[in-house]
């Protein structure tokens, strides 16, 4: 271990320890006095931000936060350490100074009983724990992104930095950031009032006229939200109770299975197939009667995890099911622009849109971190799911979709997508040469768009035993079984949207000698 490391680590976790026996001594005094103002208030767990700060300033801050603990703590010898450190390594209690003897009564005067200490105000005490929290959450960042120093460090070094499959996510090459720098000047320039407004809860107006303009729909139709999950989650919020049933994909995108179940969903998963969901296995499951679904979440083009896309013929079947039986088809779709090869589709939306809600992002078009999605539905639905999002967040990010608006209506979204096309397609050829050079067992459909492909590996294949091995090699991927119900022990996703065909000749040769080693 690198002796800097160690040395930082050792010290990382004295102090943390010792914030936390300072804030657990806190609420216990508070729960003996009542809580602060008569309310009992207990320190909540420290979480763990995202982004780890900078470490160059963790030391100052715990140090002052400990120096301005009040005496009621000082005059308490701090516990043991639970970590095993030595006592000698923690700082001595401070002992308040004696208080000054009272000066001798006048003559003629009565002796005045001395005054107490006055305690410190409730504000004062919830000011300093809040301090407290902050300096321990981040101590506790910056003693993880030590950690995650560590977990690399245990990778060989001939393996090199780790070639992640992991991250649907355009790498920095790919995105136009000059487009975007120019869009968000002209942004505050042409419209510094909407731009730096709160707004309403259906999204910066420019754009949502825009993309009503693009799906051929009244701006009405049309919500903008914080990423496309946002709309999904509303939307979800808004149509399903617990113990509906919900017709999703198998394998689906993990995070709406995620989602549907804490709703408490009845989940039925129809499997995938080349040419999107087996619509005559939905045909049956629906004959039975006993299923009676209150929508189906379907992502047509270039599937999350699969890559697949949904034939024009079973984009018929569904809709035909759909009317038949009376639900919503939840048309799930971010990466239809990304299409490198085959026939564009039409979406269902255009097909049926009374009976289609419809979601898509620019996450994957401008750039993931604008955090810009939509919904297009039904008049009614939108201004329902509206009335969420005012309860919510009141209005999201005008300065991000007015950043965008400028990069769609300055047609630079056109060439950014022609940039994108142009490398994912290079990406996804390199990476089915690879699979079929390095690892001809494994089983897989080669994408028209979209940033990933599917791996089906022999049966009894312990993808969890890959995965190890694989990271132990430098290389980072999803297991299928994050995305399914059940099952799927010999699958994985590969996403080929963050590396080039030189990583990702690398990565799957290294991913093929993990395979070969189990």
């Amino acid at each position: 271990m690198d002796p800097d490391v160690a040395r930082t680590l050792e010290e990382l976790e004295r102090k943390i320890l010792e914030l936390e026996r300072t804030l657990s001594s806190m609420s216990r005094r508070e729960e003996m006095a009542g809580g602060y103002g008569g309310s009992q208030v207990t320190a909540p767990p420290v979480p763990v931000p995202s982004d780890p700060p900078a470490t160059s300033s963790w030391s100052r801050i715990v140090d002052e936060a400990i120096e301005r603990e009040p005496a009621a703590r000082q005059s308490s010898p701090p516990a043991p350490s639970a970590a095993g450190h030595a006592a000698s390594a923690q700082p001595p209690p401070v002992q308040p100074p004696p208080a000054p003897r009272p000066a001798p009564p006048l003559p003629g005067e009565q002796q005045r009983t001395p005054l107490a200490p006055t305690p410190p105000r409730p504000d004062e005490m919830l000011r300093f724990r809040d301090r407290l929290e902050r300096a321990a959450q981040d101590l506790t960042h910056d003693y993880d992104e030590l950690l995650g120093r560590l977990s690399y460090a245990a990778v060989p070094k001939s393996a090199g930095p780790t070639i992640s499959f992991s991250r649907g996510a355009p790498s920095l090459d790919i995105v136009d950031v000059v487009g975007l720098r120019d869009a968000a000047v002209r942004a505050f320039e042409s419209d510094p009032a909407g731009t730096t407004a709160y707004g309403t809860s259906v999204g910066y107006p420019r754009l949502r006229s825009w993309i009503a303009d693009r799906h051929g729909v009244e701006p009405e139709r049309v919500l903008v939200t914080n990423g496309s999950m946002q709309a999904d989650a509303f939307l979800f919020e808004h149509l399903v109770r617990p113990g509906d049933d919900v017709i999703v994909e198998r394998p689906s995108y993990d995070r709406t299975l995620l989602s549907l179940r804490q709703r408490g969903a009845r989940l039925h998963a129809v499997e995938l197939e080349p040419d999107g969901i087996d619509t005559d296995a939905l045909g049956r499951l629906l004959a039975t009667g006993g299923v009676q679904p209150k929508l189906a979440h379907i992502i047509p083009n270039f599937q999350n995890p699969a890559g697949y896309t949904l034939s024009l013929h079973k984009r018929h079947a569904l809709l035909d099911l759909a009317v038949r039986h009376g639900f919503v088809v939840f048309e799930d779709d971010p990466y239809v622009a990304l299409r490198f090869s085959g026939e564009t589709l039409p979406t269902m939306l255009s097909m049926n849109p009374d009976r289609v809600v419809y979601a898509s992002s620019f996450s994957k078009t401008v750039c993931p971190g604008v955090r810009v999605g939509y919904l297009v539905g039904p008049h009614e639905l939108i201004a329902a799911v509206a009335q969420l999002a005012t309860n919510t967040y009141i209005s999201p990010s005008m300065v991000a979709q007015s950043i965008v608006y400028e990069f769609c209506a300055s047609g630079a979204i056109d060439r950014s997508i022609e940039t994108v096309k142009a490398a994912l397609s290079e990406r996804a050829r390199a990476l089915s040469d690879a699979l079929r050079r390095e690892l001809a067992e494994a089983e897989f459909v080669a994408p028209q768009g979209g940033y990933f492909m599917w791996v089906t590996l022999p049966q009894g294949t312990d993808v969890h035993a890959l995965h190890e091995a694989a990271a132990e090699r430098g290389v980072s991927f999803v297991k299928g079984t994050d995305f399914l119900l059940d099952g799927g022990e010999n699958t994985l996703r590969l996403a080929y949207s963050g590396v080039t065909p030189e990583q990702i000749d690398l990565g799957v040769a290294r991913l093929a000698e993990a395979f070969r080693s189990l």
